[in-house]
């Protein structure tokens, strides 16, 4: 299996390839994992696809994470690879270490992970463990080191999330109020902020559900 067939299966199923890297004893993977690629939304076209999948329409608990359990599954399937997720837990699986090792994702500085092509609004639907070991091409830079102003430290209006940590309660209670709305329908003004984010595609409706399901309503 090629990197480049895998991102070609990923599209057709509107996921994309966030970057992979070759299994060592020490990351935590499954025995028998040559090759882990991680998984994200394909933009613009994830959104629309997910709300008209049965997932996106049965009006049951968590549809995003059935649907990427059935599309990453079946896929698995097909490829014999093992399929992993961010979600189920706990335990939950160490995304966030595995993301740091792709050489693609970083920590920017307000600390949230921050992606060649998705900028801040990188997210995961799952992972692929594959037996065999691929060649995977080379990384990018780290896109924040190229950004001279660096928006994403002062773009919070609430003042809870910044280089120093996030106040996860004082973020929710702002989202709350008339000012927090813009935050509401698009999205998080620090993640919004990125240059890279920008020109992702994602959109806003996307935002705006995982908004509400962040703020708890």
């Amino acid at each position: 299996m090629r990197y480049a067939e895998l991102e070609s299966q990923a599209r057709q199923r509107q996921l994309s390839l966030l970057g992979g890297f070759q299994a060592t004893p020490d990351d935590g993977l499954p025995e028998g994992c040559g090759t882990l690629v991680m998984l994200g939304p394909d933009e613009p076209a994830f959104w629309p696809a997910f709300t008209q999948s049965p997932e996106g329409q049965d009006g049951e608990p968590d549809p995003v994470d059935r649907w990427s359990t059935r599309v990453i599954g079946n896929w698995a399937a097909e490829i014999g690879a093992m399929p992993l997720y961010p979600f189920g837990g706990p335990p939950f699986r160490p995304f966030y270490s595995w993301a740091l090792r792709t050489g693609r994702i970083h920590a920017s500085p307000v600390n949230l992970l921050v992606h060649d092509v998705a900028g801040l609004f990188v997210s995961f639907r799952g992972a692929l463990a594959l037996p065999e070991r691929i060649d995977l091409p080379e990384s990018p830079p780290n896109p924040c080191q190229s950004c001279p102003d660096q928006p994403c430290r002062t773009a919070c209006l609430s003042g809870a999330l910044t280089p120093q940590g996030y106040d996860v309660p004082a973020c929710k209670a702002f989202l709350a109020t008339p000012a927090g709305a813009d935050n509401m329908a698009l999205g998080c003004a620090v993640r919004r902020a990125c240059p890279v984010s920008q020109g992702f595609g994602r959109l806003p409706a996307q935002s705006a559900y995982h908004m509400r399901q962040f703020r708890g309503n």
